[in-house]
């Protein structure tokens, strides 16, 4: 009884790590709370006396309860379930291993972008050495590979995530852009500035029409603050200093087609929001 609390409080300890893990590997909070139970389920029945990193052994539990819900969610989308990749060939003229790790916002962005186009075990591999920085060696066991097939996993997987990272920032500038200048219009009633913006049919709650939308908007977006919803450009409603309202934008062909507004509290808590502190002129 005492060792099973002992666990309970060493789990607890590393929950967040854990969750994080879970997380970045899913791209889900709530598919990451299930990993995380199931691996406390796992951790609670085994033997612990063995066990010399509890850090990494608890990384180790989460990640292949992971890898095992990539697997049946990739099993799922496809006629038949398919088996880890092949064990890949050396790279030759490998990088650099300072070039190795990618910036935490070109992570972030990116591996959202691609995260079902990599195979299970390169989103693992990636996840756990370039976010996390497990060695390729207990990446390696996770997967059932060697440290090289590891390293040859996440610098594939890394490959991809530095290509959809550049796409992906600069949609994102220009999104911004496109947002930032709406707003201001919407701010100082620039009805024509609007209009430019607009798609001749944008939609707006039940506004349909560049005229209406526009109009329904001149003047207004006062508290309104440019912000980044789940990692893309959007707007903020505050009021007292608290998000009240999120706008969220469909662009296409460099014009506003259709603008959401949420306004559930629980779905707002539920979101990534970033204010961004100076918009630029």
């Amino acid at each position: 009884m005492v060792e099973q609390e002992w666990l309970s409080e060493r789990f607890a300890e590393h929950q967040g790590r854990l969750h994080a893990v879970a997380h970045r590997m899913l791209g889900s909070r709530g598919e990451a709370e299930d990993a995380v139970q199931e691996a406390w389920l796992r951790v609670s029945r085994a033997d612990t006396g063995q066990v010399e990193n509890l850090a990494g052994w608890l990384t180790t539990i989460t990640a292949r309860v992971c890898l095992n819900m990539l697997e049946a969610r990739r099993a799922r989308r496809e006629e038949a379930a398919g088996a880890l990749p092949p064990e890949p060939a050396p790279e030759i003229g490998s990088t650099d291993p300072e070039d190795e790790a990618l910036l935490a916002d070109s992570v972030g962005v990116a591996l959202m972008v691609v995260l079902d186009t990599l195979t299970p075990a390169e989103r693992l591999a990636f996840v756990l050495h370039d976010v996390f920085a497990v060695s390729f060696g207990e990446i390696g066991t996770v997967i059932d590979r060697s440290p090289a097939a590891a390293r040859q996993l996440a610098s594939r997987a890394r490959r991809r995530v530095r290509g959809a990272a550049e796409a992906s920032e600069a949609a994102r500038s220009a999104e911004r852009d496109i947002v930032e200048a709406f707003l201001a219009a919407s701010r100082s009633g620039d009805f024509a500035a609007l209009l430019e913006l607009l798609d001749p049919d944008a939609v707006a709650l039940e506004v349909r029409g560049a005229p209406a939308v526009a109009s329904f908007f001149a003047g207004r977006a006062q508290a309104a603050r440019l912000a980044l919803v789940d990692g893309v450009p959007a707007a903020v409603w505050l009021h007292r200093g608290q998000p009240r309202a999120v706008f969220t934008f469909t662009i296409g062909d460099g014009k506003i087609t259709h603008i959401a507004i949420d306004t559930d509290q629980g779905r707002l808590q539920r979101r990534e929001l970033v204010l961004l502190t100076q918009e630029r002129r």
